[in-house]
């Protein structure tokens, strides 16, 4: 498809957004009238600079406050229209958005909307230029698709239609299916938006909340879906307003902008892929087909980056954790230790891309290692997602193994299933026993979830990256109580809960989240999260061994006994370990506790889940980070 981007969903000037849009492989944009109006230059100039950057100026917009209007505002209203004529024929631009009236003055007469927008496609015609209708969802008479359409139809002119905007339509809960019935050639152009389900005034929701299709909970897959059966074949458009994306780099922005159409794209081909006895859908333009999400089947190591003295320390804690010193690296100074299926690695290889990201920031997380079917086609997709492939150097008879860099900077590898539980680590490292790195097993047994804190600009990325590029999907959007702020938390997760990721932003710069985050220099890993079976019995012989954790308030137990039926005796066990307590309404207990805090910020809980428990103690998370502030 012909892919645009409205000029509003991105930061800097105009110049400046065109170039973005223009490296992130776009075809075109919608220009938004601000921009142009506060752009240094004239219309043809501008017309000049996006062919340049090989960019169709598709859309002007937006015209406002035009239809069903007294005749004195009426005529004025087609002498404006006249100047914005002149300026698109000067720029290029075919097609003009006029969204649907919000004036006090505006009549409640379908027809004569109808009569009047007939007028303006006239005089957009004389000139070989067409006008499309939008419903705004804040429309005083015209608020759905359904009446817009109904105002085109009346009005019958081949130079105005209808313009669509999923943002519109799915904010009002307003069913899509009938758009399948409307000609695909009275459509004119479509327009994308996602957004967060909230509840407040539409119009302050749309102005400051949308976000790129994937990022948020709006079902713009079938919104789109329905445009196609309707046998729409023009512009394929995103238009944002956002108050994070006003402030992020507009690089950045741009590259999520693309990722997103690209996944709306790949899913709506999925849906509608016929069934073996249906007969084919009749699509009439080129859908994007990337390589099959990739099946994850788990992590299967955390990579850490450290200096030589952080490493001692990292290997020392991770004794006190129940971790044995398993072996070292062929040709690097990296060192796996191992507890159940759980492998850490730690890189002090001083050369490494690792290091050379991280070794500003202190001993950090700077990879992460999941399992899959097929880790070529998992790169595969990422790539043509616009993710980029990282390569790393390999040793004589080491394995490659796939990878790429997430947001920020962090890798993610794909290993092969195929090798099984240790091939990979049996083929890259000396297999050893340190006697003096032994230590007494905790019964710690799989990686639960892995914590990320986020910059504020950086959670929608996150959310779009793993929905797109791994396949995960996004839970509940929660806001948590740090004692100097709001903590925005979010979990994303595959379908059989093997990989667990937890998206950590923080709303305030006192938090201990965004002090992490000052620390590490942008998005890391803040905390991981460890499965066992016995949660009370891995304690114990933790702290045993010198692991101290997070200090739990005698009030909290006291208070848990109020807000959920629980056995005294599991209530007394809980209160003397130290262990934090939730139970879901739907199924099953979750058991947690958190170890105190190592350099960078860094620390790690342990978790026990029964009964089919699918969240993250979520509830539980101001009573930790309330005893970190006051420790």
């Amino acid at each position: 498809m012909h892919r645009s981007i409205a000029t509003v969903s991105l930061s800097g000037t105009l110049r400046q957004k065109l170039e973005a849009v223009s490296a992130a492989g776009f075809d075109g944009i919608e220009l938004f009238e601000a921009d142009f109006v506060n752009f240094k230059g004239s219309a043809d100039e501008l017309g000049r600079i996006a062919a340049d950057l090989g960019l169709s100026i598709d859309l002007y917009q937006p015209f406002r406050d035009f239809e069903a209007m007294p005749e004195a505002q009426f005529r004025r209203s087609l002498e404006r229209a006249e100047r914005k004529f002149d300026l698109m024929e000067a720029m290029g631009a075919p097609l003009m958005l006029c969204c649907s009236n919000t004036s006090p003055l505006a009549i409640d007469e379908p027809k004569l909307a109808a009569a009047q927008l007939h007028e303006l496609a006239e005089r957009a015609a004389r000139r070989n230029l067409r006008v499309g209708f939008e419903a705004l969802a804040w429309g005083r008479f015209t608020s759905l698709y359904g009446q817009a359409w109904n105002i085109v139809r009346e009005a019958d002119h081949p130079n105005l239609g209808l313009i669509l905007d999923s943002f519109h339509t799915l904010s009002l809960k307003d069913d899509p299916t009938g758009i399948a019935a409307i000609p695909g050639d009275k459509i004119f152009f479509l327009q994308m938006a996602d957004a967060p389900l909230l509840s407040m005034d539409v119009l302050q929701w749309a102005r400051h909340h949308r976000s790129f299709p994937g990022q948020g909970d709006l079902d713009v897959i079938g919104f789109f879906e329905q445009v196609l059966r309707a046998g729409y074949t023009g512009p394929l458009s995103l238009e944002i307003f956002n108050d994070v994306f006003r402030e992020t780099p507009n690089r950045r922005t741009a590259v999520d902008a693309m990722r997103s159409l690209l996944y709306l794209e790949s899913e709506a081909k999925r849906r509608l892929a016929p069934a073996v006895d249906e007969p084919a859908h009749a699509q009439r333009v080129e859908l994007f087909g990337p390589p099959a999400v990739p099946a994850l089947s788990g992590l299967s190591f955390i990579e850490f980056a450290a200096d030589e003295a952080s490493a001692l320390v990292l290997g020392t804690l991770f004794g006190q954790l129940g971790f044995r010193r398993i072996g070292r690296h062929r040709s690097k100074a990296v060192v796996l230790y191992r507890q159940g299926e759980i492998n850490l690695i730690v890189n002090a290889q001083p050369d490494s891309f690792a290091r050379s990201r991280f070794e500003a920031h202190g001993t950090s997380v700077c990879a992460l290692g999941v399992r899959c079917a097929d880790p070529q086609a998992a790169v595969d997709r990422a790539t043509a997602m616009r993710s980029q492939r990282h390569d790393s150097p390999v040793g004589p008879d080491e394995l490659s193994v796939p990878a790429i860099v997430a947001p920020g900077g962090n890798l993610i590898h794909f290993v092969a299933e195929s090798l099984g539980a240790n091939g990979l680590y049996e083929a890259d490292f000396i297999l050893e026993e340190d006697a003096s790195a032994l230590a007494a097993d905790a019964g710690l047994t799989q990686i639960d979830h892995v914590a990320l804190g986020l910059a504020v600009d950086q959670l929608d990325t996150w959310v779009l990256f793993t929905r797109a590029v791994l396949g995960l999907e996004p839970g509940e959007s929660l806001e948590l109580a740090d004692p100097f702020g709001l903590i925005r938390s979010r979990g994303v997760a595959n379908v059989d809960r093997s990989v667990r990721l937890v998206l950590n932003v923080s709303l305030s710069q006192r938090t201990r989240t965004a002090r992490t985050l000052s620390v590490t220099g942008g998005g890391a890993v803040h905390h991981i999260a460890m499965r066992c079976d016995d949660i009370f019995e891995s304690v114990a012989r933790l702290r045993a061994a010198g692991t101290r954790f997070v200090p739990i308030s005698d009030n909290y137990y006291d208070d848990l006994a109020t807000r959920i039926d629980i056995d005294p005796a599991l209530l007394a066990r809980l209160r003397e370990a130290g262990v934090l307590f939730d139970r879901s309404p739907a199924a099953g207990d979750y058991l947690h506790i958190y170890t105190e805090n190592i350099e960078g910020g860094l620390f790690f809980e342990l978790a026990q889940r029964t009964a089919g428990y699918d969240a993250y103690g979520a509830l539980n998370a101001p009573a930790r980070m309330a005893s970190q502030a006051q420790a």
